[in-house]
């Protein structure tokens, strides 16, 4: 470490305390703050718009090398002076573009320079290009009385550079001014590591519904999933929103032109394929108009297009895809699917899933948790309300040996025979339960449901004023099943 003789030094500043490190106790601070934000082992440092040196002289002091850089030749000349012994080298140039050649830098020190430039950006992307690498860049600055420099813009100003900056505040230290300061002083120490952000590809899913069906397509020829069904989708392009880019991906694949207030969006799923990197998608559900029908407009990456029950799917599908839909079927937003390297591309119904729903934000409170249902034939009461839950978006949940029960979204219904059933039946007439009532997209998907449901046992009530038993503008199917429990199906209008 050099040997300073302080008091050598001192006799030949010509500045204020604070600013020359006249005072002691000043001086001592500053060196203790300073290595602090110097590396350990010995360091090139670069002191941009040095001045006289001051902290020139404390680096140097601390057993680093340092080339010192001021535009003033007098300012040039005092600091060759105060730093003389040292084996500091002091440069005459403009602290936005220094003459150090090709050197490269341990460290970058700049005390109340950066306020100054005219392009502070354009000269922190020179300096951070002389920086060796992880080498750090020293930024001592402050702000007050609407002038300076605040500590979030010249944040803001190191973001492109580096993820790394840690900042110190200085104005609560009087011994670093020899006197209490107001207003903002602090440090930015900012590394000089490549910024490395994390970077997805976002997908886009179209779920095109008629009625109760769903539109797929089958890939081919793209080296991936391929002979598998999936949704029309692609990804986002430059400069796209994910809206835009379901309606171009929707013309482009299956020839269905969407206005934008058809889109609704039905699920947003992260997803990582096995090997592969995350991707982000977002599943939009939109109705088949009946106008046009969708095609296969894309023959070089898709076999074929059709439309398949949402309720009984394929197995043979691309497992991503496969879990949206399940997603959305059962009333899910948010939802994480994650393979593990290995894991099959296609959907495996006797697999692990690794779709994790995510809940969203909200109050709960008052929202209806589950629906329980007593029934004296579990298995026939399973035959029903499985269809029917199922029919609806339901999933299976629960299985035990006296009950089984259905999921769509944060809610459940459940249907036990339990062991301390008492005898008689069910009257829906009797003080109690009278009925459960479900939404129902549309009249083509309630139609379906009245026409599929005595096969599982429901018989339609009230036919004779189907589908109006409810009153005119109110339009739903009143179902009842074997045991006497009805269900109301109500679609979203009364047309």
């Amino acid at each position: 470490m050099t040997t300073i003789d302080w008091d050598a030094a001192a006799e030949s500043f010509d500045e204020e305390p604070g600013h020359g490190l006249l005072d002691p106790a000043v001086r001592h601070a500053w060196a203790g703050r300073l290595e602090s934000w110097l590396p350990v082992i010995r360091s090139e440092v670069l002191d941009l718009g040095c001045g006289t040196g001051s902290l020139s002289l404390l680096a140097a002091g601390q057993g680093h090398r340092v080339t010192a850089v001021d535009r003033s030749p007098r300012m040039a000349e005092l600091a060759r002076a105060k730093l003389a012994g040292t084996g500091a080298e002091v440069l005459v140039g403009d602290a936005v573009r220094p003459p150090v050649g090709e050197r490269a830098f341990d460290v970058i020190v700049a005390r109340n320079v950066v306020r100054l430039l005219p392009d502070p950006a354009a000269a922190l992307a020179h300096w951070f290009g002389l920086l060796k690498p992880g080498g750090r860049l020293l930024l001592i600055e402050g702000a007050g009385s609407g002038a300076g420099l605040p500590a979030a813009r010249l944040t803001a100003l190191l973001a492109p550079h580096t993820e790394r900056v840690h900042h110190e505040d200085l104005a609560g230290d009087a011994r670093l001014w020899g006197k209490e300061v107001d207003g903002e002083r602090y440090a930015l120490v900012a590394r000089a590591e490549p910024v490395h952000r994390h970077t997805e590809v976002v997908d886009v899913h179209l779920i095109l519904r008629r009625g109760p069906d769903v539109l797929l397509a089958r890939r081919a020829g793209t080296g991936y999933g391929d002979g598998l069904l999936n949704l029309p989708s692609g990804h986002a392009e430059d400069g796209e929103d994910v809206r835009e880019a379901m309606i171009r991906e929707a013309a482009e694949e299956i020839g269905v032109v969407l206005d934008p207030d058809e889109l609704r969006v039905a699920l947003v799923m992260q997803h990582r394929g096995p090997g592969g990197g995350a991707r982000m998608g977002w599943f939009f559900l939109a109705e088949y108009d009946g106008e046009r029908p969708p095609y296969n407009a894309e023959p070089e990456k898709c076999s074929g297009v059709d439309w398949f029950p949402l309720d009984a799917l394929p197995d043979d599908m691309v497992a991503y895809c496969r879990a949206g839909l399940d997603g959305y079927r059962a009333g899910e937003h948010f939802m994480i699917h994650w393979h593990r390297d290995g894991d099959p591309i296609a959907y495996r119904p006797d697999g692990a899933s690794r779709a994790v729903a995510l809940p969203a934000a909200g109050d709960i409170t008052g929202r209806v948790h589950h629906i329980e249902l007593w029934v004296a034939d579990l298995a026939g009461a399973e035959r029903s309300w499985g269809w029917l839950l199922g029919r609806l978006g339901h999933l299976p949940y629960q299985r035990w040996a006296h009950g089984r029960s259905w999921r769509r979204g944060d809610s459940y219904v459940v249907v036990e025979q339990s062991p301390d059933l008492v005898d008689g039946s069910h009257d829906r007439r009797r003080p109690g339960l009278n009925h459960l009532a479900f939404h129902v997209a549309d009249r083509a998907a309630l139609d379906a449901l009245t026409a599929e449901a005595p096969a599982y046992g429901w018989r339609l009530l009230f036919p004779d004023r189907h589908p109006y038993a409810g009153g005119a503008g109110h339009r739903a199917a009143y179902l009842e099943d074997p045991a006497g429990h009805e269900v109301e199906l109500v679609t979203g209008s009364g047309i």
